[in-house]
């Protein structure tokens, strides 16, 4: 199997737009309009599926980094700012979610996944941020994923052994759950429990990511140098450059949902697939 089996029949990596500072956290509405972040300018950009166009959704976004939709139509964001998770509403208005953890901040929540309950994983790493208010040092003892409860009520921590979790997705039946340690290089597959909790953790590959995302026939996609694309089993089928430098995150956006919509840097890109999207 060759990645000309998932991606459509000609296809290329082309550039959609440019001029931004660092994007991140690309996810789709369900009419597949994508929301993506330039975090250090502080927005979250909206691309139109129709029409390709783009515009500001938010120009107060925390630093937003990863993002997803729950079943509301909120977009809920890392924003990293103040160590916090941020819920926008339709119109961009901002609720806080998260704030801290058994009364201290947070590192820096990086990348979330909202299950098929509406609890929420997220992940915590710790990286340098020079636009700090304060001295960016741990927060926590330690770099961790955590699982906010469906009520938003109950943050707990699910995994404490990782280096620096990065990039995170769930399945759409909410039973496995993916989340890339970056710092050590590996990607690992875990059970989903009843009670959100991870069971059963094992390597899935050996190389980190940034962000991550699965299409409908069970492939994970992960970033970094390029996009590289595994299959349930852990085997690589495909693996494509997307630009010279890092390929930050992903998602499948556009009317149908084939479109792979990726963030790289100062630049977002777009590749039609054979394979689309779970909605």
């Amino acid at each position: 199997m060759d990645k000309n089996s998932i991606i459509a029949p000609g296809a290329q990596v082309e550039k959609l737009g440019d001029g931004y500072k660092f994007t991140e956290g690309p996810v789709a509405d369900t009419h597949g309009n994508v929301f993506f972040t330039d975090q250090p300018n502080n927005k979250i950009i909206r691309w139109d599926a129709e029409t390709g166009a783009f515009r500001t959704f938010s120009d107060n976004s925390g630093r937003a980094n990863g993002m997803y939709f729950d079943k509301k139509g909120n977009l809920v964001a890392c924003s990293d700012e103040d160590n916090q998770v941020w819920s926008f509403d339709k119109k961009g208005k901002a609720t806080v979610l998260v704030k801290d953890y058994d009364g201290k901040l947070l590192n820096g929540p990086n990348d979330l996944w909202i299950d098929p309950k509406g609890g929420m994983y997220l992940t915590d790493p710790l990286y340098p941020r020079d636009y700090w208010k304060r001295d960016p040092k741990m927060q926590q003892d330690g770099e961790h994923v955590y699982y906010l409860s469906p009520d938003g009520k109950k943050l707990v921590r699910v995994d404490d052994q990782l280096k620096k979790p990065n990039g995170i997705i769930g399945t759409a039946d909410g039973k496995k759950l993916y989340v890339a340690d970056i710092g050590a290089g590996k990607t690992y597959i875990y059970d989903i429990n009843k009670d959100g909790s991870l069971s059963n953790k094992t390597l899935f590959v050996s190389k980190g990511s940034d962000g991550m995302i699965l299409d409908n026939e069970g492939n994970l996609y992960i970033t970094g140098k390029g996009v590289t694309v595994f299959n349930n089993k852990g085997e690589e089928i495909a693996h494509f450059p997307v630009h010279q430098g890092w390929t930050a995150n992903l998602c499948f956006g556009g009317k149908n949902r084939d479109l792979l919509f990726i963030t790289a840097e100062t630049a977002v890109y777009g590749i039609k697939m054979r394979v689309k999207g779970i909605k």
